[in-house]
């Protein structure tokens, strides 16, 4: 009669120290080995390729503009033959360029603080209000954000030629300022997801008034996100073109309209180095938050 398995591996074991002759025996099983704990699925190769490819679409430009901004040449010309800052000093000794980069940054500041006003107020009212009338103000708010800038452009000139605003700074200020609300509202939104209601009730408790609250206790805590709301809504003023098209005057134009014009009326190769400036600027603005997160001292 052959000897089961179980009884054989049990009889060839040494037994362990303070166990009786009687104990029955125990069957010893192997540790199987644990899987890999990937917290994070590889990417696929293919995945990698197609976001090269689109980075690569969206960087092209930039390194074919930047360089022809440093040509020798009175043309565009792509490689640049030889070395030169010509166009840079034309664009900062032309008052027409000057002029159009100082409308420009004035509007985007204005724009941004106007909505950077707004869409705060509007992100913490709808903070507290829930139901239907809450996301139906929300999504009426973001609507500027998905509805072509075409369309928003005729809806504002034909309002603004009513109240005699077309080719004025608070015409400008206005209808960027609609565009960046909901940028603003995006990011104090999320920042108050998770800022604690109770904090407010403590601090009326302490006697402070609600804007003294708002100064205090709620700024402090949101103030990453509405940094980042106007950061975002400046740059979308300052690189806006449609709409100044429409808004635009023979006294007051920004830098995106005389790019344009450098282009289509008239060939200027200035646009080279206004378009070099502007891309180094708004990447410099985008990127300096993060860079002064990531310096900061943790406590």
């Amino acid at each position: 009669m052959t000897a089961s398995p179980l009884l054989t591996a049990s009889s060839g074991a040494k037994s362990e120290p303070g166990l009786d002759a009687g104990t029955p025996p125990v069957a010893v099983s192997r540790a199987r080995p644990r899987p890999r704990d990937r917290s994070v699925d590889p990417i696929p190769w293919w995945l990698t390729t197609i976001g090269v490819l689109v980075a690569l679409y969206f960087i092209l430009p930039t390194l074919i503009v930047i360089p022809m901004s440093f040509g020798s040449s009175s043309t565009f010309q792509f490689p640049p033959k030889g070395f030169s800052l010509h166009l840079y000093e034309n664009f900062f000794t032309n008052p027409v360029w000057i002029g159009s980069l100082g409308n420009s940054l004035l509007v985007a500041f204005l724009a941004s603080m106007l909505a950077t006003v707004v869409g705060t107020a509007a992100a913490l009212g709808l903070h507290a209000l829930t139901g239907r009338m809450a996301r139906f103000v929300r999504t009426l708010l973001m609507v500027s954000m998905v509805t072509p800038a075409i369309v928003i452009a005729v809806a504002v000139y034909i309002s603004f030629l009513q109240w005699h605003l077309t080719g004025s700074l608070g015409g400008y200020v206005l209808a960027h300022a609609a565009i960046g609300v909901p940028f603003v509202l995006v990011a104090v939104t999320s920042a108050l997801g998770g800022f604690d209601p109770k904090l407010l009730r403590a601090s009326a408790s302490l006697g402070a008034s609600p804007i003294r609250t708002f100064l205090r206790v709620t700024m402090p805590l949101i103030s990453r996100g509405i940094l980042t709301g106007a950061i975002f809504a400046f740059v979308t003023s300052f690189d806006e073109v449609v709409i100044a098209l429409f808004l635009r005057s023979p006294t007051f134009q920004t830098l995106p309209v005389q790019m344009y014009n450098s282009v289509t009326v008239e060939i200027d190769p200035t646009i080279a180095a206004s378009s070099s400036l502007v891309v180094v600027s708004v990447t410099v603005i985008l990127l300096l938050p993060q860079l002064v997160r990531r310096r900061r001292p943790r406590r």
